[in-house]
């Protein structure tokens, strides 16, 4: 699984990152709601742990803004507070999982395996996802951030065949064959629609997807996977 752990408590974050590590899961740190928040709308992960208590934005807050962006990642949430109040107020900012702290590790990883193999169940066959992006051919709907993506057409197949094999590069001869079959137009026609989908896809947000090699083809994938 790859994990993102929100937690101020160096010893604590440091516990569940080595534990992790060992059992053969990646993980990411943040030590502050804010950050935590941002490196959960750019980055694709299996599943977060939430710590309440926290610097900069408040766990409850973090769940909030999270689902309020359309991000249906799986949240444990870990607190010191036991009461059936306290419980109910994280179910209803949008955690899925509750944990009181102390706890034991292997009751954690077990868990965030459950709320994983959950999450999997419940996501279309269909759906596409690259970090924030998704697409459901079903319904011709793209969403980038829980924000909706308005495309053309040939922008849209193009954007299916990039995801399809994401994080792999995609020759022009290849997107050419694929949408106009034996009679591609001109070279910067499909420049025009490449400019049209990165233009969607991209605009606004800080780390671009749509990526040119030039004089070979297109990929779209995360900073991390090219």
């Amino acid at each position: 699984m790859h994990l993102l752990i929100i937690e101020d408590n160096p010893d604590l974050a440091g516990n569940l990152s080595d534990f992790l590590d060992a059992r053969g899961h990646s993980v990411d740190l943040a030590q502050n709601g804010l950050a935590g928040l941002n490196f959960a709308l750019e980055r694709d992960y299996d599943a977060m742990v939430l710590d309440l208590m926290l610097p900069g934005m408040h766990g409850l807050e973090v769940c909030s803004r999270l689902r309020e962006a359309g991000r249906d990642l799986p949240v444990l949430m870990l607190t010191a507070r036991d009461t059936l109040a306290d419980k109910l107020g994280g179910f209803e900012h949008g955690a899925d999982d509750y944990l009181v702290k102390p706890f034991d590790l292997p009751e954690l990883e077990a868990r965030l395996t459950a709320l994983v193999r959950r999450a999997k169940r419940a996501m279309p066959r269909s759906l596409l996802r690259v970090g924030d992006l998704t697409f459901d051919p079903d319904r011709l709907r793209v969403e980038r951030g829980g924000r909706r993506l308005e495309l053309a057409p040939i922008p849209l197949r193009m954007l299916q065949l990039l995801m399809q094999r994401a994080p792999g590069v995609v020759r022009r001869e290849e997107i050419a064959q694929a949408i106009w079959g034996d009679n591609p137009p001109d070279s910067d026609a499909l420049r025009a629609h490449v400019h049209a989908l990165r233009s969607a896809v991209d605009r606004d947000a800080e780390t671009p997807l749509v990526h040119t090699l030039r004089g070979i083809g297109y990929q779209l994938a995360e900073p991390h996977d090219r």
